[in-house]
């Protein structure tokens, strides 16, 4: 019989011995058991709790209030037979790679669209560009095969509540990613994971036959009597005739999201983004103020702080990274833009964040749709003008709080590949958003104390958290609103807003589109 237990609370230190406390609590003798849930109750830091859902298979009888029989879940979906032409999918970030995997599943044979390298080769471009500043343009931190998610932390938390969820973590899960994804409350990755779990998907997309473009770029798409034609450049330039493209362009394809607006008239409209910069602290300032004296024995703290100013404007962490490093993240020449990422085991010195502030249209709005392109574009070169050789620009809590600049870094050392140019924060960052991140680490010490540390570093500019602009499609069919056949998905078209919520939104498309249904056999 398998049961489950919910709500069984163990102390930090007693982790180790999880099974044997299992067997005494429920005086049982043979059996076996499985984690299903685990969350840290950090709320009174004297009094931490780890708190499990298990399931327990045993021959033995098991009751109580937080006993209830055991469902297994189910990770099977339905995949219909594709009898149409070719589907062509542009991008394979998140929403591209389960769209995609999904119509190979439905014998589709996926045509996949990237600018980008595939994985192998495209760690070796943000090498280069890490140790020695060579930028190649379609292939950085943002482009290429796994999107700008295959260098960040590998978070997999998300709000939304879709039992297509638990369908993405196994399948990420089966693909590479270690186990504790499908249980723990907060579940990351890492990017050297992420690596691995990419390049199976890709492996398997490959073996049922799907046709991989890296290093080309989607151009155009237009009607060529009943079918459409999509029209990539590259190495070569080739047209497919297709009557499906699913444009998984991620939020720093501007050039792209330009064509479509400008000479495919796609329609969009503006939407709120958020700029900001990464804080840099000691990893075990954060564990301790977290964690209190259990700080020894639990993983690498976690934190998602968010304030709101007194004219309502919203400030908030953003992609928190454990024991992780902040990146050169830009993909443009002669700009700077910076991003965190963290390896599975989270174990750098250091911890950072983004502190971001809302933008809203009417910040940037000029009468054009894309005008908040512009408005993300300026503020990047005007970082990269501070130092004009990829140094980020730079200061201290301390001084920054006071208006003032710090002359160098202190205790803490910062992880940021080119270096800092410790300068005024306005020369690249708009008044508002200064104000912001002045409110924000102050609001934020009040949660999480010691987050206005002196010495902690803080670093500009990030501003590609989310795209200013939503492609508008039929919330139903997931089609774009004028263009029939071309279906908008993930971080780039304005539908997601991390990796699991991108993923998410992929898989609807590629389920719309085939016919199948979002249940499981």
């Amino acid at each position: 019989m398998k049961y489950q237990i919910n709500n069984f609370k163990i102390q930090p230190t007693e982790e180790h011995a999880l099974e044997k406390i299992l067997k005494s609590r429920y005086k049982l003798n043979e059996f076996s058991f499985k984690i299903i849930h685990k969350s840290i109750d950090a709320r009174m830091k004297n009094k931490i709790n780890l708190i499990y859902k298990l399931m327990v298979e045993t021959n033995e009888e098991i009751s109580g209030k937080d006993v209830e029989l055991y469902k297994e879940p189910n990770y099977e979906l339905l995949y219909p037979k594709w009898k149409d032409k070719r589907p062509v999918v542009v991008g394979f970030g998140p929403a591209g790679m389960f769209a995609a995997l999904y119509l190979a599943r439905c014998g589709a044979k996926p045509i996949i669209v990237e600018r980008g390298g595939k994985i192998e080769d495209r760690k070796k471009d943000v090498e280069e560009f890490l140790n020695n500043k060579h930028l190649k343009p379609n292939s950085n931190v943002q482009f290429g095969e796994g999107g700008a998610g295959a260098f960040s932390d590998g978070k997999l938390t998300t709000n939304l509540k879709n039992p297509l969820i638990v369908f993405i973590l196994y399948e990420l899960h089966k693909h590479g990613a270690l186990e504790n994804i499908m249980y723990e409350a907060k579940p990351h990755i890492g990017t050297d994971y992420l690596e691995i779990v990419v390049k199976n998907i890709r492996l398997e997309i490959e073996s049922l036959g799907g046709s991989f473009y890296f290093y080309h770029k989607f151009i155009k798409a237009e009607r060529d009597g009943r079918a459409l034609k999509c029209y990539i450049e590259g190495e070569n330039n080739i047209a497919f005739d297709t009557n499906h493209i699913l444009l998984g362009l991620g939020h720093s394809a501007k050039d792209t999201i330009r064509v479509l607006y400008n000479d495919m008239h796609m329609e969009m409209e503006q939407k709120a983004f958020s700029m900001g910069v990464r804080i840099e602290h000691p990893a075990s300032l954060i564990n301790e103020a977290q964690y209190g004296e259990f700080h020894e024995v639990l993983p690498p703290a976690y934190y998602n702080l968010a304030v709101h100013m007194p004219n309502g404007r919203g400030v908030y962490t953003f992609c928190m990274c454990p024991g992780g490093y902040v990146l050169a993240s830009a993909s443009d020449e002669n700009t700077i833009v910076v991003n965190g990422m963290s390896n599975n085991k989270r174990d750098n010195i250091n911890s950072n964040s983004a502190i971001l502030v809302d933008v809203r249209p009417s910040d940037y709005d000029k009468g054009n749709v894309l005008d908040g392109l512009d408005y993300q574009e300026k503020y990047e070169r005007l970082a990269f003008n501070i130092g004009s050789d990829f140094r980020a620009p730079s200061n201290l809590v301390k001084e920054f709080l006071h208006n003032r600049v710090a002359k160098k870094e202190r205790s803490v050392k910062t992880t940021y590949p080119h270096g800092l140019i410790m300068t005024d924060l306005n020369k690249c960052l708009p008044k508002f958003v200064i104000e912001g991140i002045k409110w924000g680490i102050n609001g934020f010490d009040h949660r999480l104390h010691g987050f206005n540390y002196d010495d902690a570093i803080l670093i500009g500019i990030e501003s590609r958290s989310s795209s200013p602009v939503r492609i508008l499609r039929d919330k139903e069919s997931y089609e774009a609103i004028n263009n029939k056949g071309i279906y908008p998905m993930g971080e780039g078209a304005g539908y997601a807003g991390g990796i699991t919520s991108a993923a998410l939104d992929g898989l609807r498309v590629a389920i719309s589109i085939s016919g199948g249904t979002n249940n499981g056999k």
